[in-house]
C-alpha cells in the first residue's frame, strides 16, 4: 500500500484556487442577474407593445364599425303602368261626305289626324251651292281689297240692270235682297248682304262691279283657283245656283282656311244678322253661329244637297282651344247637317280627358335594409294627366341618392308622359326604420361601406 502525503503547500494552493473561484463566481453573479432583468424587461415591453397595438386595432375597428356608412338597401319596386282609355269615337256626320281639319292639336294627334278626318270620298266632286259666294267674295277682295274689317270701302250705286237681278234670281228660287234702282251701299255692306243672308242678286251685282263683266269675273276666278291649288273646284257663275259649281271636301277645307284668314270675310261670316237701309234686317243662313261655331257659309240646291263649310273654336281643356275647319256636302236638310256637325265637335271634345295615373298612398315597392328591416314606398299624392283619346301613357321613376328611412321622407319621383303633357308625383317612405344596433355593426363588417 502506497501512502501519499500532501504537503502544507498543496493545501494552501488548493485553498487559494477555491478563493479565486469564489471571487470569480461573485463577480459573474451580478452580470447574469442584470442580463436576466434586461431580458425580462424587454419581454414585458414587447408584450405591452403587442397589447397596445391590439387594443389600438380593436379601437380603430370599433370606431370604424360604429361610424362606417351602411351598404345600400335592396329595393323592390314596380312602376305602375296606366292603361289608356278607349279610343275616342269620332261621330263623323252620317250624311254625304265630310271632312275636318284641326289646328292647335298637332302635339296630340298624329300628322294624318291633324290633317283631317274624312268620311266618304274626299275627292268626289259635288255641287256646293251658295258656298260659291265665299269664293266670289275672296276673288272680289283680291281685286278690290279693304284695309280692315271696319273699312267700308267705295260706294256702289245700283243701276236698273242690277235691280233686274232681283227678279232673275227670285224666279230661280234663290235667296235675294232688295236692290232698288239708284240706291247705294258700301262695298263692305254689299259683301255682307251677299254672304250673311246669301243674296244671289248681290253676288252677281258686286262681282260685275268689281271686274266690269261676268266674263272678266269668271276669268279672275279661274286664275285664283289655280293660284291656290284648287284643281278640284269648278265655278261657272258667282252665286252657286248652278249645279255645275262643284268642289271636293279637300278643296273646301283649303278654301275655308283662306276665308278664315281673310279678316273681312271672317268678320262678315261670323255675323249672325245685319240691318241695312233698303234690304232691312237680314239673318245669317248659318244658324249654327254662336258659341264655338264662328263661320263660314251654307249652300244647298234642295233636299239632299245641303252643305256647310264651317269654322269652330273648340275648348277641350288644353292650353288653348282647337281651331277646326270642317265641311259637309250632301246632307238631307239644314237641321240634319247642323246636328251632325254638333255631334262631331262634341265627340272631339269628349275625346280629351284627365286620366288618373296614381292615388295617394299607392304602394309601389319596398326598401329592405342589410339588417333586415323593411319599409314601404308609396306615392305621396294623387296624380292625373290630360290627354287625347287612347294616347299611350308612359311612366318612369327616379330614386333619391340617399335614404334615412324616416316616415314621410321623399325618396324619389315618378313621372308620366302622354303626348305633350307630363305630370309628376313624389314617392315617400311610409313608416320608419331604426338604425342598426352597435352590436350588429360590430359583427357585420361586410355590410359596411
Amino acid at each position: 500500500m502506497t501512502t501519499h502525503h500532501h504537503s502544507t503547500d498543496d493545501f494552501a494552493e488548493l485553498a487559494e484556487l477555491m478563493r479565486d473561484e469564489r471571487k470569480s463566481a461573485e463577480r459573474r453573479a451580478p452580470a447574469e442577474a442584470r442580463a436576466r432583468r434586461i431580458r425580462r424587461r424587454r419581454g414585458l415591453i414587447a408584450v405591452v407593445t403587442v397589447m397596445m397595438l391590439v387594443l389600438a386595432a380593436v379601437g380603430a375597428y370599433v370606431v370604424w364599425a360604429l361610424n362606417a356608412p351602411l351598404s345600400a338597401p335592396s329595393v323592390t319596386s314596380q312602376v305602375p303602368q296606366v292603361e289608356p282609355p278607349a279610343a275616342a269615337a269620332i261621330a263623323v256626320p252620317p250624311e254625304g261626305v265630310s271632312a275636318i281639319s284641326i289646328a292647335g292639336a298637332d302635339d296630340y294627334f298624329t300628322a294624318d289626324v291633324s290633317g283631317g278626318w274624312a268620311a266618304g270620298a274626299a275627292d268626289e266632286r259635288r255641287p256646293i251651292g251658295s258656298i260659291t259666294k265665299l269664293i266670289t267674295a275672296l276673288v272680289i277682295l283680291e281685286a278690290r281689297p279693304l284695309a280692315t274689317p271696319d273699312d267700308p270701302g267705295p260706294t256702289l250705286t245700283f243701276s236698273e240692270s242690277d235691280n233686274d237681278l232681283y227678279d232673275k234670281y227670285y224666279v230661280l228660287g234663290a235667296t235675294t235682297a232688295e236692290m232698288p234702282t239708284g240706291s247705294s251701299m258700301s262695298q263692305y255692306d254689299a259683301l255682307s248682304t251677299m254672304l250673311v243672308p246669301s243674296a244671289s242678286n248681290y253676288a252677281e251685282a258686286v262681282s260685275t262691279w268689281a271686274f266690269g263683266s261676268q266674263g272678266a269675273f269668271l276669268a279672275a276666278t279661274q286664275t285664283w283657283l289655280a293660284a291656290n291649288g284648287l284643281g278640284g273646284t269648278t265655278v261657272v257663275e258667282p252665286t252657286g245656283i248652278s249645279a255645275q259649281n262643284t268642289s271636293t271636301v279637300t278643296d273646301l277645307l283649303a278654301i275655308g282656311k283662306l276665308a278664315a284668314a281673310n279678316p273681312v270675310v271672317a268678320a262678315i261670316a261670323a255675323t249672325p244678322s245685319i240691318a241695312l237701309p233698303g234690304p232691312g234686317s237680314l239673318s245669317n243662313t248659318n244658324t249654327l253661329l254662336g258659341g264655338e261655331i264662328t263661320g263660314l257659309k251654307t249652300g244647298n240646291l234642295g233636299e239632299g244637297t245641303h252643305n256647310l263649310l264651317y269654322t269652330a273654336t273648340v275648348e277641350v281643356g288644353a292650353d288653348a282651344p282647337l281651331s277646326v275647319t270642317g265641311v259637309v256636302l250632301g246632307g238631307f236638310s239644314r237641321d240634319t247637317v247642323g246636328q251632325g256637325v254638333r255631334a262631331l265637335l262634341d265627340s272631339i271634345r269628349a275625346g280629351f280627358h284627365e286620366v288618373v295615373v296614381a292615388n295617394k298612398g299607392q304602394d309601389i315597392g319596398t326598401y329592405t335594409t342589410p339588417w333586415g328591416a323593411t319599409v314601404q314606398m308609396v306615392i305621396a299624392e294623387n296624380a292625373s294627366i290630360f290627354t287625347w283619346s287612347d294616347t299611350p301613357i308612359e311612366a318612369s321613376m327616379t330614386p333619391s341618392a340617399t335614404v334615412t328611412y324616416d316616415d314621410g321622407e321623399q325618396v324619389g319621383t315618378i313621372d308620366w308622359v302622354a303626348g305633350p303633357h307630363t305630370t309628376s308625383a313624389a314617392i315617400e317612405i311610409e313608416g320608419e326604420i331604426e338604425p342598426p344596433s352597435a352590436w350588429w355593426r360590430l359583427t357585420h363588417p361586410s355590410e359596411l361601406g
